[in-house]
């Protein structure tokens, strides 16, 4: 893989994301495919008792790179785009051994999904959580219109949701959302005591812990997901996600129409 390095630290194996052109590690072409195939490969074969998932460079995943947007505004390539989505989410949820996602920095879009669907999350005091699909004319697929509102309850999820607001690293913990927040410095460090404790505990009741609490997950998923990324397509082809880009791309406040 391009954007991931593998290292094994005892009974876990670290995955770390540094996309090769995107300090920022937004979401393109690359990573969306690369992302599909590490949950894929870990489901078959995590490598150890737990992973962990964290990265390098100044975010987590800064969401959706907006260069790579036009490219979407195709029926064939978003219909292909959908398929991988909803495996990666499924594929991410059928590792059987834990995930702990160590913030580095920001979570946004797809990135934030991924952090929320892990199993434990350490947080840099400096990183936030972030689903702002809405805010580009975007339904929030990718797995957020299910996880924000089984984390936080429906009304505070759909402003976070609706808003664009960010959670907070502080927000997150007080929330129980994160299980710890720390210095950036250590978020390495920390991530990975979280994920030794986990490693010793008995693994057949760790997975099957794991598993049985995901098969809730599951049923909400089945019952938004697919709802919400078959809601997100046109709005990829809408005048007003071209509105809301372009108005990133010139600094300006977008107008938008309900078309």
């Amino acid at each position: 893989m391009k954007a991931f390095t593998f290292e094994t630290v005892g009974e876990v194996q670290v995955v770390t994301l540094r996309h090769p052109s995107s300090p920022m590690n937004a979401v393109d072409e690359l990573l969306h495919h690369e992302f599909g195939e590490l949950f894929a490969q870990l489901r078959r074969n995590p490598g150890g008792r737990v992973v962990v998932l964290t990265a390098e460079g100044r975010a987590f995943s800064a969401g959706g790179d907006f260069a790579w947007f036009p490219s979407l505004r195709d029926t064939a390539v978003l219909d292909d785009l959908r398929r991988v989505a909803k495996q990666m989410i499924w594929d991410l949820l059928d590792i059987e051994v834990p995930v702990v996602c160590g913030l580095n920095g920001s979570a946004a879009g797809l990135g934030a999904s991924i952090a929320l669907l892990c199993d434990l999350v350490v947080m840099s005091e400096r990183a936030v959580v972030v689903d702002p699909h809405v805010n580009v004319g975007l339904v929030a697929g990718d797995g957020g219109a299910v996880i924000w509102p089984q984390l936080l309850g429906p009304m505070v999820a759909k402003r976070h949701l609706l808003l664009g607001e960010p959670l907070t690293a502080a927000d997150a913990l007080r929330l129980g959302v994160a299980a710890e927040v720390c210095a950036p410095e250590q978020v390495r460090e920390r991530t990975l005591a979280w994920a030794q404790r986990l490693a010793a505990q008995p693994p057949l009741a760790v997975k099957g812990t794991k598993l049985a609490v995901n098969a809730g997950l599951k049923q909400a998923l089945l019952t938004s997901f697919d709802l919400s990324t078959a809601l997100e397509i046109p709005c990829f082809l809408s005048r007003d996600h071209a509105e809301a880009i372009d108005a990133l791309r010139d600094g300006r406040t977008p107008t938008f129409e309900g078309r």
